[in-house]
């Protein structure tokens, strides 16, 4: 690399860095200044702009605000004050975030649901968040009707986009409520630093965990990456990954909102349809997952996938052997991969760096953040500490896991925290770099090189990613063992050529012969998609440690090769939604890529 290019590649982080440094400085914890004031102040200013497209449904901002404010005059008329908490099991919808808008105005705060639970998980989330009041889009009905009985008995239901017998219809209802913005006094007392949303996250064990969003939090999503970006009022973002997550639902809708631009969305990601509707919508950012850069850059060439307008991709997960063919493919101007956890303290940014770096933290700028990255030790599955007890930093280029240093005083770097003390407490290491510090566990395993760029490589623990989710081993333990025959249940992740992440595999021991039809009912009604495990081997024992813990070692080693062992082995089919018996041409159909999981 030239001199002159390094000059160039710093100018232009420098540059980026002082335009996120300039959207965010105004960010209080201690100001009476939220997210609803953050978004009335993006309305007055932006008002007659484009905000939401979905089919032939088109907001505007003022729209968008007319909604909102009918959502709080109802929640008022429910009884909902300042601090209690409205449930949201809603699927993407143009109205999605005039939905929670609405209800932040009146100091209500949004549980955002992930549309693809269903059963205990589902359930378990609407009761950990404490909700009043459950909203649900009539078409995932069903999904809702598998938790119901799970679920705390004194809730309201409502329904939403379409009726849903035995339930009021949200979309009737909002018809008598006014659409005047509602008096700042029903959220006169609300902070920056107060709690605004609740998101869920599949966290390293157990159901998922309700993470805590403060208001600068989301306002610092939300404004950072309008800064990052530079958006203008003419962007408009395309919207497929699901709006109840962070990364679309704040960073992606806020690099819109902040700067007057568009968001485009749509129900889910179709690879087949994804280059028409980029052109069609005029899309100019793409807000991505890794594994939906790599459908796409697998996926046969499309006519229209070079003659759309996006200048801008902004994600994360994205790995380098499909970043490099995917910016020349689809002739891709500039990436920005980034680096959180919903729940989490640290906050990385690669702004048009190296390709595979996650986000950089240069050394005169290292004061500005509070992260590091510590010696791990994977065989044992803890962190290595010196002769003094302490934590260990890793040289340029070693792997280890990365943490982020809690600092209570500063904003973006507090951590808030799950609903429950005790899975606050597990994501916290302590006596790190010195007696009584406190840094937040990010459970991934990353290296940084000599120029401060960050690369992510794995993640720690019984836990892993597949079709860009978390999925939490114990969690899906659970719903199998609790089928009928199942004795016990081991569940680990599995590599498979072409995917990012893991496929999810249990080895089971079963009494009898087990109905494969009936198990794969089982894990569709109690399992999100992603969780459901893709292959089941079963086993005649399970090989257990001294203290009763399942290895997996060799598990994972064998994966989902029938070669390797002789217990039978079934792989799930999306094509008729069945476990088939593995064999060896369709090992092999699986791993050249001809079947798709």
């Amino acid at each position: 690399m030239s001199f002159l290019k390094l000059i160039k590649d710093e100018l232009n982080y420098v540059a980026a860095f002082l335009r996120i440094i300039k959207e965010v400085k105004s960010v209080d914890a201690k100001a009476n200044f939220g997210i609803a004031d953050e978004i009335e102040m993006r309305v007055d200013k932006f008002g007659a702009n484009l905000a939401f497209v979905e089919d032939d449904i088109n907001l505007t901002y003022n729209d968008m605000e007319k909604y909102a404010n009918r959502i709080a005059a109802w929640a008022l008329s429910e009884g909902c004050i300042a601090g209690d908490t409205v449930a949201l099991f809603i699927q993407n919808r143009a109205h999605y975030v005039a939905i929670w808008f609405g209800l932040t105005k009146i100091g209500v705060i949004p549980a955002l649901l992930n549309y693809q639970l269903a059963g205990p998980s589902l359930a378990h989330c609407i009761n950990v968040s404490e909700s009043k009041v459950v909203i649900v889009d009539h078409e995932i009905a069903d999904q809702w009707e598998s938790a119901k009985k799970h679920a705390r008995t004194n809730l309201k239901v409502f329904s939403i986009f379409g009726k849903i017998k035995k339930y009021k219809n949200l979309d009737s209802e909002l018809l008598n409520y006014p659409s005047q913005r509602p008096s700042r006094n029903f959220r006169e007392e609300v902070k920056g630093g107060d709690l605004c949303m609740k998101m869920f996250t599949s966290g390293t064990t157990g159901m998922p965990k309700a993470a805590k969003i403060t208001h600068v939090r989301a306002q610092n999503y939300m404004r950072g990456f309008a800064g990052g970006v530079d958006t203008v009022p003419s962007d408009r973002i395309m919207m497929v990954l699901p709006l109840y997550h962070a990364t679309g639902g704040l960073c992606g809708v806020g690099a819109a909102l902040t700067r007057g631009g568009a968001v485009i969305v749509r129900p889910k990601f179709s690879v087949s349809n994804f280059w028409d509707e980029v052109v069609t919508y005029e899309a100019t950012i793409l807000v991505y997952v890794g594994e939906l850069c790599r459908f796409l850059l697998s996926s046969p060439v499309h006519p229209k996938e070079n003659n759309h307008k996006i200048k801008w991709i902004i994600g994360n997960g994205l790995r380098p052997e499909v970043w490099a063919g995917f910016i020349e493919r689809f002739n891709i101007k500039h990436v920005i991969e980034f680096y959180g956890a919903t729940e989490g303290n640290v906050s990385l940014m690669n702004i048009d760096g190296p390709i595979g770096a996650v986000g950089r933290v240069p050394s005169y700028l290292k004061s500005k953040f509070n992260c590091d990255i510590i010696k791990y030790d994977i065989e044992q599955g803890e962190n290595l500490r010196d002769s003094n007890g302490l934590c260990i930093r890793t040289e340029n280029n070693e792997v280890g896991e990365l943490i982020g240093e809690i600092r209570q005083s500063d904003p973006r770097f507090r951590f808030e925290g799950y609903e429950t003390s005790e899975a606050t407490q597990k994501k916290i290491l302590r006596n790190v770099f010195k007696q009584g510090d406190a840094w937040f566990r990010t459970g991934d395993l990353l290296k940084r090189d000599k120029m401060g760029y960050y690369y992510f490589v794995d993640r720690v623990g019984d836990t892993f990613r597949w079709k860009a989710e978390n999925v939490a081993t114990g969690e899906v333990a659970s719903v199998l063992s609790s089928f009928d025959g199942i004795n016990e249940a081991n569940v680990y992740g599995v590599s498979v050529s072409g995917y990012d992440g893991r496929a999810g595999m249990a080895s089971l021991v079963v009494e009898n012969k087990l109905d494969m039809k009936l198990l794969m009912q089982h894990v569709q009604e109690n399992l999100p998609a992603y969780a459901r495990p893709v292959f089941i081997r079963l086993s005649k024992e399970s090989e257990t440690t001294g203290t009763f813990k399942f290895k997996k070692t060799d598990l994972v080693k064998a994966g989902f090769d029938p070669k390797k062992f002789d217990d039978p082995i079934y792989v799930s089919d999306p094509s008729t939604g069945e476990y088939r018996k593995m064999t060896k041409k369709l090992f092999e159909s699986i791993s050249n890529g001809e079947m798709r999981l």
